[in-house]
């Protein structure tokens, strides 16, 4: 009401008419019916915004602040679309046990051994990791059959970003884009958080990452696929997030710190690793190695690039040191060169 009566004295002084005064008073209502919604629709979203989405942020020992070059504000949503979607798929299949997986190994004829040999790797993609691997008393049947379960899903990642890196070469050759180029162009910009549009950042980040060194990360931080972490959350990686749903470590504070990133499936924990390394300003070197490889004609190798890990966990060095300990002794570097043969009908009918 004294907001009402300051108006009307405005009106008096200045010698405002009435038919002005019923234009004003009518563009003020106006406008107020025009912002109302705009003004709810920003605290709403606001205040409900979705948070469950951020058990995927790809931080990792941090606070999530550090991005790599000027990409300083990255919509995670674009970032990790993918992962999300992954992440999200409801599967109606149960958690196998191993000798149910051991016996789909052998009726498909998948085997390490003859992996090492011939170089091909059979489809086997597993959504969860077997309870019963820890119970295995062998060490090397234990370690065996954890890369089993892991390989195809590895190969199946890097063979995507093969895919991707050869649409961007062919895109980058040609003085003409087509509109759906671009598009796909645009989506891999957000996809890989390169917000200057950059086509040699892009092509930098945009590579895969050695079969051997993924495989002995996740050897490493899984325990060969007995820890808790991969066991209820199909957390290969042991990457960390700060907000939404994880798992939280026996011994860290209730109240704060971070948890352990919970996926769904095991592909999503894979692609995430991927994404992780190929975005994350801790591993700029790792992935500038990388490129030198690349231009230099040289193979991926594992053994050069572990070395630019040591931010990957709190022991630093150690970390390193271990890796490369875990790719000599069980000579991953044997499946760098693996293929991953076409998947079948007849296949996937028995997964």
């Amino acid at each position: 009401m004294k907001k009402k009566i300051k108006v009307l004295k405005f009106f008096d002084e200045k010698n405002i008419g009435s038919l002005p005064r019923i234009f004003l008073s009518s563009l003020l209502v106006l406008f107020f019916f025009y912002a109302a919604p705009h003004i709810i629709e920003m605290r709403n979203s606001e205040s409900y915004q979705n948070n469950s989405k951020k058990i995927l942020a790809y931080t990792l020992n941090n606070d999530g602040n550090n991005l790599e070059d000027s990409d300083k504000v990255l919509n995670e949503n674009d970032l990790l679309r993918d992962i999300f979607s992954l992440n999200d798929l409801e599967t109606d299949t149960v958690r196998l046990n191993a000798s149910t997986i051991k016996q789909l190994f052998e009726d498909t004829n998948y085997s390490l051994k003859d992996v090492r040999e011939k170089k091909l790797v059979k489809p086997v993609a597993l959504t969860l990791l077997p309870a019963e691997i820890k119970m295995i008393e062998s060490t090397k049947q234990r370690k065996d059959f954890f890369i089993q379960i892991v390989l195809p899903l590895i190969l199946q990642e890097n063979n995507n970003i093969r895919i991707d890196r050869k649409t961007l070469f062919s895109i980058i050759n040609k003085n003409n884009n087509t509109d759906l180029e671009k598009k796909w162009l645009e989506k891999k910009y957000k996809q890989y958080g390169v917000t200057s549009k950059d086509l040699s950042t892009l092509k930098i980040r945009m590579d895969e990452i050695p079969v051997s060194l993924a495989i002995a990360q996740a050897a490493k931080e899984t325990g060969w696929g007995t820890s808790r972490f991969a066991q209820e959350g199909n957390a290969l990686f042991g990457q960390w997030t700060w907000s939404g749903e994880g798992l939280k470590p026996k011994d860290a504070d209730k109240s704060e710190g971070h948890k352990v990133m919970r996926f769904n499936v095991l592909q999503a924990s894979v692609r995430a690793y991927q994404r992780n390394l190929n975005t994350h300003s801790s591993y700029r070197n790792l992935r500038q190695a990388r490129a030198e490889l690349r231009d230099s004609g040289k193979p991926l190798d594992s053994l050069v690039l572990v070395k630019y890990l040591n931010e990957y966990a709190e022991t630093g060095e150690k970390y390193v040191e271990v890796l490369t300990q875990i790719i000599n002794q069980n000579n991953l570097k044997d499946f760098d060169d693996a293929k991953l043969l076409p998947s079948s009908i007849e296949l996937e009918s028995l997964i």
